[in-house]
């Protein structure tokens, strides 16, 4: 019964953590969409934009 009870526990805490992270990935990506013109042109300028 022990090993039952932790494994009800452990998954929503596995998938509020699994939430968050594509939450992250989500803004991240809609910053990129925003943004993503200025970072490659501001990279390209100091001549880093071939590392990426």
């Amino acid at each position: 019964m022990d090993k039952t009870a932790r494994r009800y526990t452990a998954l929503p805490a596995a998938l509020l953590v699994l939430g968050l992270g594509v939450m992250a990935a989500t803004a991240a990506f809609a910053g990129w969409l925003e943004h993503g013109t200025a970072i490659f042109l501001s990279l390209a300028e100091s001549g880093m934009a071939w590392c990426f």
